[in-house]
């Protein structure tokens, strides 16, 4: 049998950038050898984490291997297809499942066709592969190559049968005296049960086998179809999901002017406070669930930050003017693209936390590094189906379960993505619509969008009774004189809008002065503006201004009146702005402390005073700044194929050549790939004594590899061959100790071997290990 090391040196260049590519925990750090890259492929950790993403197919696949390995040898690629219980037309999805496991270096084909599953493979997969019992377990019981009959079995013993068969392989024993507990008895002495403790029974592995007529699988596990999922129209897919996009860019812009206008404060944890996200809520119009979902995709669009202040407050970034002046669609994009990437989790808001603490919108606890990778799945997934399916939320779950058994997210994630995707108008009418799937394939999503938003329009009817309509949807111009100076009714096909004192008076607040107000409607009415909108507008305007309020940061007052008219005409002060508001009342634009130092200079003797009339002493403030958080980047990044083919270079370089021995590659060591293993040893570069007369020097190679590591891979192999091994083991005193083993388990930095000469097990720490060399017949 040849060894998974010999097959990776056996591989082209292509075929190992494909495996970085697809497993880049490989290739980060750079391993040095490809007996390196054999130890580090053969882990435990990196094992988990590719069994994390391979479907329920290639799950089953490799359980196959593993069982049929264990009881008829490896198999071929047909007894596979035969084990999973695939029929003709299940055949090509069988082989896809083959081809991506090999291509994951999961398993590994010899030169006869048989599969191979990579040493840790076995122990990564679990103890209950494929529903059955442990090898071993129960099978000491010598019943013959067939099961008894079943003819005078008690009533009941084959639904027991039944009930194990597919597992799991672990019963109850039924309570003494009844007829299921008489037909386990039988079971159990007949050999086709065995007993795990006093409250359990065990189906044996062959018995089970046998049961299932030699098939590892009821039934390959194949994608989920969706065929009954139902089919929207193409028009009502595009129409959602434009009206989605344009009502999520509008309520973004209303937040960021409000929040302009009325910046929230930060909380201590860094947050929004509760308070602030209701009254946002309420002036956007909608739950605090979406506005919260607003909240935190505008500020990972970069549109909303901290602004660092002493009392720090949420305002628009510079970013965020020039994604004002934009159209819909570009708008759009930016805020599509920074949601997909986004690992904030919204719909955790008003949630309690472990501490029983209210989850803040903003807070930076929020942030799970899974949730990106979700978002495309869920997408994915949507992609996947025949184009217009509306999939529920229990359908994208199904498929992520087919996709990642071993990492299903849960259903309400799930639930919250479809929420968001609805929102955002990646989904239209619960469809995937274009936009989204150019969002999800890396391609212009604002083009996408800009092909399924209707044509803007730029007039209004207006009418007598001070409202308007908009036949579609107004362009950027109409849209900022409603938003000015109109209250939306109804937003649809049309919208509908009235004109009230109050939002006649938003607008001149505004700067806005009667006479361009008219005018701007003038212009986009269709016809003259109505009578009675011209003189609500005007009659507003007459109200308007007849009381003032402005701003002074400091103040002055004093007994004399001619010394502070003297101080307002000093040109000394002018920068400070200084006026009279009453004959002994002075006011300026500028601190208080300014305006103390600046009156000192001058020769005063002026002092503070607070809110009593009492003086002030000053003291210097004490300064602080808030500590961010640091952003650390993820610990493996998927390497591009230029990297990985760096890697592979780096990795051939590092690796001896193979010669060629009888027109057959040969390892380093000599041994012909796919030829039975001799004397092939793997050093972790140190040397001692061999207290192991019988073992030939001469089988040993000249040097070690250079990583200790290395060694690891032999073991593994052999721990899966089952084969014997010398290993030279250092003792405390640095003495070596050249000794037989068979290698049982591999894990966790520690050898359990079996030393059959003296009929003992042993557990030794691999750091250890100087030399392992395969033991030969």
């Amino acid at each position: 049998m040849a060894t998974f090391t010999g097959y990776l040196r056996a591989r082209s260049d292509d075929e190992l950038v494909a495996l970085l590519v697809r497993r880049p925990d490989l290739a980060t750090p750079h391993p040095a050898t490809l007996a390196s890259l054999a130890a580090r492929a053969t882990s435990r950790s990196s094992l988990d984490r590719a069994l994390t993403w391979v479907d329920a197919l290639v799950l089953q696949v490799l359980e196959s291997v593993v069982v049929l390995t264990s009881t008829v040898g490896p198999p071929t690629p047909a007894q596979v297809q035969a084990a999973v219980g695939a029929g003709v037309d299940d055949a090509p999805h069988v082989a896809r499942a083959v081809q991506d496991a090999v291509a994951l270096a999961l398993l590994w084909p010899d030169d006869d066709g048989t599969l191979h599953a990579t040493p840790g493979v076995t122990d990564a997969l679990g103890a209950a592969v494929a529903g059955l019992a442990p090898p071993g377990a129960g099978d000491d019981d010598e019943t013959g190559d067939s099961l008894p009959d079943l003819v005078d079995a008690p009533p009941g013993a084959a639904s027991v049968l039944d009930a194990l068969t597919w597992g799991p392989a672990v019963g109850l024993v039924p309570p003494p005296g009844t007829a299921a507990a008489d037909a386990v008895s039988w079971l159990v002495g007949h050999g086709l049960l065995t007993r795990a403790d006093e409250r359990h029974v065990l189906l044996p592995r062959r018995v089970a086998l046998a049961l299932r007529a030699g098939r590892t699988h009821r039934a390959p596990a194949l994608a989920p179809a969706f065929v009954d999922a139902p089919v929207r129209d193409a028009g009502v897919v595009a129409a959602e999901s434009a009206r989605a996009a344009e009502q999520t860019v509008r309520l973004v812009r209303q937040l960021l002017t409000r929040w302009e206008q009325s910046p929230p404060g930060v909380l201590r944890a860094g947050g929004l406070g509760a308070r602030d996200l209701r009254r946002t809520a309420q002036a956007l119009d909608v739950d605090d669930a979406h506005a919260a979902w607003l909240v935190e995709t505008a500020a990972t669009a970069g549109l909303l930050a901290d602004d660092g202040e002493e009392s720090p407050s949420f305002v628009p970034t510079l970013e965020a003017d020039v994604w004002a002046a934009q159209d819909v669609a570009p708008r759009w994009a930016t805020l599509a693209r920074a949601w997909l990437t986004s690992a904030r989790t919204p719909w955790l808001v008003g949630e309690r936390d472990d501490r029983g603490t209210r989850r803040a919108a903003l807070d930076p606890e929020l942030t799970r590094p899974w949730v990106p990778r979700l978002r495309r799945a869920v997408l994915d997934v949507l992609a996947s189906a025949p184009r217009g399916a509306a999939l529920t939320a229990d359908d994208v779950h199904e498929a992520l379960r087919w996709r990642s058994p071993r990492s299903v997210p849960p259903l309400s994630a799930i639930e919250a993505v479809l929420v968001e995707a609805g929102r955002l108008g990646v989904l239209g009418a619960g469809a995937l619509a274009s936009a989204g799937r150019a969002l999800l394939a890396d391609d212009d999503a604002g083009a996408a969008l800009a092909a399924d938003l209707p044509a803007p329009v730029d007039e209004i009817l207006l009418q007598g009774d001070l409202t308007g309509v908009v036949p579609g949807r107004p362009g950027p111009d109409l849209e900022d004189l409603l938003e000015l100076a109109a209250e939306v009714e109804s937003r649809g096909g049309a919208v509908t809008v009235r004109f009230t004192a109050d939002s006649v008076l938003r607008a001149l607040d505004a700067g806005t002065t009667a006479d361009d107000l008219l005018t701007r409607l003038g212009a986009a009415a269709r016809g003259r503006v109505p009578q009675p909108l011209e003189y609500l507008v005007r009659d507003v305007a007459r109200r308007h201004g007849r009381l003032r309020a402005g701003a002074a940061s400091s103040y002055v007052r004093a007994d004399d009146p001619a010394l502070l008219a003297g101080l307002v005409d000093d040109p000394r002060l002018a920068s400070l702005r200084p006026r009279l508001l009453a004959p002994t009342v002075l006011v300026a634009d500028a601190s208080p402390a300014e305006l103390l130092d600046a009156l000192r200079a001058r020769g005063l003797a002026p002092v503070a005073e607070d809110a009593r009339g009492a003086v002030v002493h000053a003291v210097a403030p004490e300064r602080r700044v808030r500590a961010r958080p640091r952003r650390t980047a993820p610990v493996h990044e998927r390497p591009l194929p230029e990297r990985a083919a760096s890697v592979v270079a780096t990795l051939r370089r590092g690796d001896p050549p193979a010669p060629v021995t009888a027109g057959r590659a040969t390892d380093p060591s000599g041994v012909p790939v796919g030829a039975a293993d001799g004397a092939v040893a793997l050093s972790s570069g140190r040397r001692g004594p061999s207290s192991d007369p019988t073992a030939p020097s001469a089988r040993r190679p000249a040097g070690g590899t250079p990583e200790p590591g290395d060694a690891l891979v032999v073991l593994r192999e052999a721990a899966q061959a089952r084969t014997a091994v010398w290993v030279e083991i250092v003792g405390p005193d640095g003495r070596a100790d050249r000794r037989l083993v068979r290698p049982l388990k591999v894990e966790g930095g520690r050898l359990r071997a079996l030393d059959p000469r003296r009929e003992a097990e042993l557990t030794v720490a691999v750091h250890r290990i100087a030399d392992v060399t395969h033991a030969t017949d």
